[in-house]
């Protein structure tokens, strides 16, 4: 049982104390009424029936030899100026005296309730200034709760600001890690042209040659490339790519982004095969959702075999979309499949010069037009892309 609840019992128990004393002080006084009563009819009767002892019995009375006390409203005694102190002080007085020291009792409880109901919220107080002191100073640690009640909840609460807080730090300190090591792959990327483009110059001037210019147009090109890359990627993370979504055909989407590719795929001598399974529409941006499928071909294409084929499936059902994009190469390194949709990152069985924007690219379209994009491996072999455009 937590402390609130003991503090409860007591209470509890000092209610039930109280009620005891007013039970027992009522049944004090209904016992003194009852007593003088008789005592009064009695005494009526024997004067009635004897006269001549009225002295008599009422000297008696005062002496004080019978004490005990019940009014009523013809009562003899009354006559003479008695009252149920007068005839039961010692019945009376105790009873007075019980129900003050009731009174007093249940008072003193009260108050130790209270004063151990105090301590133990400045016990609780201290507790968690104690614990927000720690944080400020960075050490942390759990908020352990041990019982229940209004400061539990203020504990609750008080742990999921602080757990949140501590997120949000992680969160901060995790994107400008990944902002340095994205800086850094950017830094590289763009090096590397630059220096083969420089050393191309320099050859130039010793020897002219067609060779370098289109070495360096070549590099020229893959820094343009570079740059509408890192400015989709920005455009995206920023929200602000502006799709325009509307009803479109699968089929017709998939066979604009391999038209393409044409030229790409007659020097590496690779087919695209897309099944027409009937008219099956999704609600996306045409445009940048066939870019997101040019940036699957391709990687698919880095990996099928000169005289291969790429294959696509899709299907629809009342929840999402389904279509699958693989190839017939050797599928991903176990190792790369938790890292393919990170920015700069190459796979192990990579073969061209990429940069390693094109998966980024294309999760990032996927995932703005409510769908999921994920790569795995196919169990008779090759790689496979799988995208989910969800209806709602």
């Amino acid at each position: 049982m937590g402390r609130d609840k003991k503090g409860w019992a007591v209470i509890l128990l000092a209610s039930s104390l109280f009620s005891a004393v007013l039970a027992a002080a009522f049944l004090s006084d209904y016992y003194n009424r009852a007593c003088f009563q008789a005592i009064g009819s009695i005494c009526g009767e024997i004067i009635e029936a004897r006269p001549d002892v009225e002295k008599t019995l009422l000297s008696v009375l005062k002496e004080g030899e019978y004490r005990s006390a019940v009014p009523s409203e013809q009562n003899i005694l009354r006559a003479y100026g008695y009252g149920e102190t007068d005839i039961l002080p010692t019945v009376a007085v105790p009873g007075r005296i019980f129900i003050l020291v009731g009174f007093l009792g249940s008072g003193g409880l009260f108050l130790c309730i209270l004063r151990a109901g105090r301590r133990r919220e400045g016990e609780r107080i201290q507790a968690l200034t104690a614990y927000l002191e720690r944080v400020n100073r960075g050490e942390g640690g759990q908020l352990f709760q041990v019982d229940e009640g209004e400061f539990s909840k203020l504990q609750d609460e008080l742990y999921k600001t602080v757990t949140a807080l501590y997120q949000a730090r992680d969160a901060a300190l995790a994107a400008r890690n990944n902002f340095a090591d994205n800086l850094s792959n950017i830094a590289h990327q763009i090096k590397t042209p630059i220096t083969a483009a420089s050393l191309s110059v320099q050859l130039m001037r010793k020897e002219p040659s067609d060779t370098h210019l289109d070495h360096i147009s070549g590099q020229l090109a893959r820094l343009t490339h570079l740059e509408e890359a890192l400015l989709l990627l920005a455009r995206m993370e920023a929200g602000t790519l502006g799709l325009k979504r509307k009803e479109a055909d699968v089929f017709t989407v998939l066979m604009l982004a391999a038209d393409n590719l044409q030229e790409l795929l007659a020097e590496e001598d690779i087919t695209i095969d897309i099944p027409e399974a009937g008219g099956m529409e999704i609600y996306v941006d045409p445009e940048w959702t066939m870019e997101a499928f040019m940036n699957l071909f391709k990687n698919c294409m880095e990996h099928t075999p000169s005289g291969g084929c790429i294959h696509c499936s899709y299907a629809q059902n009342p929840i999402y979309t389904q279509i699958r994009i693989w190839d017939e190469g050797e599928g991903f390194d176990e190792e790369d499949l938790p890292h393919l949709f990170e920015r700069f990152y190459r796979g192990r069985r990579s073969k061209n010069g990429g940069i390693g924007i094109g998966l980024p690219l294309a999760r990032g379209i996927i995932e703005g037009q409510n769908g999921s994009l994920r790569a795995l491996n196919l169990p008779e072999g090759g790689a496979c892309y799988e995208i989910r455009l969800y209806s709602h």
